[in-house]
């Protein structure tokens, strides 16, 4: 297990906790109770398939968060950005993947992480990057440990297990002298599934497609002893991970309307929230405006392609209720618009909904809401709260 700085426990941020009455608006709130919830749950998965779980962190880009995730059992972790590899390794956490294609340009700044003691390892998908990463780390005596992208859905990046490409990029790198470390994949397409039986069988041909990369470079005589599967619908879905090393899951530690309108987990499952405030009203149009726009919660309008359509968010209490029927049907920079399905004739939002109402919203996308905000309000289930810094840039 990675170190960490000390703190008065795993979840300590702000030492000095303020009543959540007093936090402005609009802000980011993490429900610690589910957000604990929820990291137990995809470490109790992945000790039931027999793997371990490196969770990726670009969902919350929080130091706490992770702490949280390593205490419950995590193993290493994976980040998007190398300015997050370099955050978390300034935090002591030592074991990271680079879970984006490598360009040339970022090798000198993946270099020096690894001179420092970061256990980083990167990826590559094609023989010109393997190429270039060969070619750097030989000019700079460095053996960078790769794994290679396998794609298994036809969703965004990789080799496919069956491609001749494969080897070639395996053998350019083994034989420059550096570490070829495995095959990983991600099934992002499994956004777009919402029955138990499809992702089920998504989960099987992501297994199935990497550990075939897996034995095609070994019987070629390469060494490629991890094999890196998962997304957080595969995750939860699996019957079997025969064959694989370790799972990859990021959003389920928030989760999002997106993954609840897929059936992965249950609107209270959901962490994290925007507290936001009833600034005005257009009661002829039967709206309520809050101060959250879309700088708040986002552009992300992922739920508008699935079975239901939660606008910008689901409404909630300030206590985190949902409230049915509430949505953010739109939203402008600072100004959202908050709407009751089938508000009759008559019926006066400005009554039910009076200026210096406090509300939640919950997100589509976690990851997409999460990165508007410097920090998270954590909320325990005292009441007190606590303030978390996030990561920003590249």
């Amino acid at each position: 297990m990675p170190h960490l700085p000390d703190m008065p426990g795993a979840l300590a941020g702000n030492p000095r906790p303020m009543p959540f009455d007093r936090l402005d608006t609009p802000s980011a709130i993490v429900d610690v109770a589910r957000m604990q919830h929820n990291i137990e749950r995809m470490q109790s998965r992945a000790d039931a398939l027999g793997t371990r779980l490196r969770p990726h962190v670009k969902t919350t880009k929080c130091t706490p968060v992770v702490r949280a995730q390593i205490a419950a059992g995590a193993q290493g972790i994976t980040v998007s950005t190398l300015k997050e590899a370099e955050q978390f390794f300034a935090d002591g956490v030592t074991d990271i993947v680079y879970a984006v294609g490598m360009a040339e340009h970022r090798l000198p700044q993946a270099l020096a992480l690894r001179r420092r003691g970061c256990d980083l390892k990167i990826i590559t998908d094609s023989l010109a990057s393997a190429r270039q990463i060969a070619a750097f780390g030989s000019a700079h005596d460095e053996a960078f440990e790769v794994w290679i992208e396998i794609d298994t859905d036809g969703h965004r990046s990789g080799i496919r297990p069956d491609q001749p490409a494969l080897l070639d990029v395996g053998g350019c790198l083994h034989d420059a002298g550096m570490r070829l470390g495995g095959v990983l994949t991600h099934a992002g397409s499994s956004y777009e599934l919402d029955t138990p039986e499809a992702l089920a069988a998504l989960a099987e041909q992501e297994r199935a497609g990497c550990v075939q990369a897996a034995e095609r470079l070994r019987a070629a005589g390469l060494p490629c002893p991890v094999v890196s599967v998962g997304s957080t619908p595969t995750a939860l879905s699996a019957a079997t991970l025969d064959g694989v090393t370790e799972l990859r899951a990021g959003v389920y530690v928030f989760f999002d309307l997106v993954m609840h309108n897929g059936g992965i987990c249950g609107i209270d499952e959901l962490a994290l929230s925007v507290l936001t405030t009833v600034i005005g009203h257009q009661p002829e149009k039967g709206w309520a405006i809050v101060d959250a726009g879309w700088m708040a919660m986002s552009r992300d309008r992922g739920t508008q392609k699935q079975k239901r359509d939660w606008g910008y968010g689901q409404v909630c209490t300030v206590d985190g209720v949902p409230m049915p029927g509430y949505v953010m049907q739109g939203a402008n920079q600072e100004h959202g618009i908050v709407a009751v399905e089938g508000l009759r004739s008559g019926e006066d939002i400005v009554s039910r909904l009076p200026i210096g109402t406090r509300l939640r919203i919950l997100p589509n996308h976690a990851c997409a809401t999460g990165a508007q905000f410097p920090e998270y309000h954590a909320l325990a289930p005292d009441g007190s709260v606590q303030t978390w810094s996030r990561f920003h840039g590249w």
